[in-house]
């Protein structure tokens, strides 16, 4: 019974102990995250640059888990765990090392991001050249990720001496599985090239106006799979970025912001032409929509019955322009009405007197 008594109260001892230990190194490796954080954080004030503001906020969550782990690895040379136990728990410390460095250099990213992004603002009138490297930026820090991610699961799976062991065969079945991983993955090769293209040669970019299966929206986000456009009335619209490779679609932005707007105005043959033309001039100059640089009123069409008039006007994007076309169409038609009331389209006929019979 004292035997047993004492070697339970040594079993607990050298758990206490254990336990201790590894408590010892996950708190050291807190407190030292927090000085450094402290520490930094003076710095960053003092500097006051976007750049160290960019660290703090995307490198700081990774770091918090990552110095804990480190500094638990020499407790552990201290403790009374058994050789086999002990190599274990490393090997699970090493892989969880490993992800969280994958997870610091996958938000490092995000780094690059904000300062490339911080030159070019997406929320200007006129974001061309924003819309450009916010969509090639976006693009390339995808691949980054699945890339990083690719290599952090490489590097666990070559930590295990089973995976190295079979290396060999598998380097060795390595061409006919090629071939048959080429087979089924030939729809996703075709996928991650379209989006590689569409970054590059950007027929599409980040917020621009496009017509697809003929619907108006904004390119919203372009992802290495798939495109969401933001329709006018807030739905959104899914759709394969192989799409944008493989078919046609509408682009009103794909050179400039600015774009033109068209007003139909259909009236009677006795219709002033100069006299609605001085008026569309005078509503445009009111309007905060026009941005001044084209306007025009032209006869586009003579039918058997009316006049058609084409008011033509530019606003510096395509939702100034479309509330543009709306305000001059309501604003023209309004004027008809009131002081052209004969203007609206008629018909004409001529009744014809029989002639009596003699």
């Amino acid at each position: 019974m004292e035997s047993f008594m004492e070697q339970s109260l040594t079993v607990l001892r050298e758990a206490g102990y254990t336990l201790g230990l590894v408590l010892a190194g996950v708190g050291v490796g807190i407190l030292t995250f927090y000085v450094f954080s402290f520490l930094y954080r003076r710095f960053e004030k003092k500097t006051k640059q976007m750049f160290f503001t960019s660290v703090r906020a995307h490198l700081f969550g990774p770091l918090k888990w990552i110095f804990p782990v480190i500094s638990l690895f020499p407790f552990l040379s201290f403790t009374h765990i058994t050789p086999e136990a002990l190599e274990y728990i490393k090997q699970i410390l090493k892989i969880v090392l490993v992800g969280e460095v994958a997870w610091l250099i996958i938000r490092s990213a995000n780094i690059f991001e904000d300062l490339i992004l911080s030159r070019y603002k997406i929320d200007e009138k006129d974001n061309l050249q924003a819309r450009k490297i916010y969509t090639q930026v976006q693009f390339f820090k995808r691949v980054f990720m699945i890339g990083v991610g690719v290599l952090a699961l490489a590097v666990i799976l070559m930590s295990f001496k089973e995976v190295r062991q079979l290396g060999a065969t598998l380097l060795a079945s390595a061409g006919v599985a090629g071939i048959v991983l080429g087979f089924a993955a030939q729809r996703t090769l075709s996928t991650f090239i379209a989006g590689l293209q569409i970054a590059i040669t950007q027929p599409i970019r980040i917020d621009d106006v496009v017509i697809v299966e003929n619907e108006w929206g904004r390119i919203e986000e372009i992802t290495l799979t798939y495109v969401v456009v933001r329709i006018w009335d807030m739905r959104r619209l899914v759709v394969p970025i192989t799409y944008f490779t493989e078919k046609s679609f509408q682009n009103w932005t794909r050179t400039s912001a600015d774009i033109l707007g068209t007003v139909y105005l259909y009236a009677d043959y006795t219709v002033s032409v100069q006299q609605v033309r001085e008026e569309l001039h005078r509503l445009l100059q009111q309007s905060s929509y026009w941005d001044g640089e084209v306007w025009n009123l032209q006869v586009t069409n003579l039918t058997d019955k009316t006049v058609e008039l084409r008011a033509l006007m530019s606003g510096r994007n395509a939702s100034d322009a479309w509330n543009l076309r709306c305000e001059i169409r309501e604003k023209l038609l309004e004027y008809v009405r009131e002081h052209f009331r004969e203007l609206y389209p008629r018909v004409r006929a001529e009744i014809m007197e029989k002639r009596q019979k003699e």
